[in-house]
């Protein structure tokens, strides 16, 4: 294994897809920090608080694995966690233009920091957070996307909302 990586994200809500990658990378880094943004724009459905408190319970029971938030470029953020590392998720080939210009301009900030990208199981290839809470507002069964503490807190924070 080698050093740390960032695994940074809104995870708004968390699922299995996410889970899965921060799995994946454990098994090539020693350390993963994944990391929560703050990002104002996404107009997250949950706090970055809450966010934390999901991650860290889903991965309550994985070594090396770091939880935190940042608001910050996240090349700046990997620089200050002395990570070289910025892990992204692939599903489809429609994400890989955002995040091809993404890394590029990483990159550009800090050549010093790579960006590597992993992609999830066939199973959650499709899995969006946009698609996930629209499914949750009318009831739909989550328990394969999500684990089920995301799937109550999802549907307890839509019907605030709705």
């Amino acid at each position: 294994m080698c050093q740390r990586a960032i695994y940074p994200g809104s995870f708004d809500p968390l699922t299995y897809g996410h889970i899965d990658l921060i799995k994946r990378a454990q098994d090539i880094f020693s350390e993963v920090i994944v990391a929560v943004a703050h990002n104002p724009h996404k107009k997250p459905l949950f706090s970055v608080k809450e966010r934390v408190e999901m991650l860290k319970k889903a991965t309550a029971d994985l070594k090396g694995i770091v939880i935190d938030e940042f608001d910050s470029l996240v090349v700046d953020y990997a620089r200050k966690q002395k990570a070289r590392v910025i892990i992204r998720g692939l599903r489809m080939i429609s994400d890989f233009e955002y995040e091809f210009q993404m890394a590029l301009t990483n990159r550009r900030l800090n050549p010093h920091i790579e960006t590597i990208f992993l992609m999830p199981p066939e199973s959650y290839s499709y899995l969006s957070s946009k698609l996930l809470k629209e499914a949750a507002s009318l009831g739909a069964d989550l328990s394969s996307f999500v684990p089920e503490f995301v799937e109550k807190a999802l549907k307890k924070k839509l019907r605030k909302v709705l």
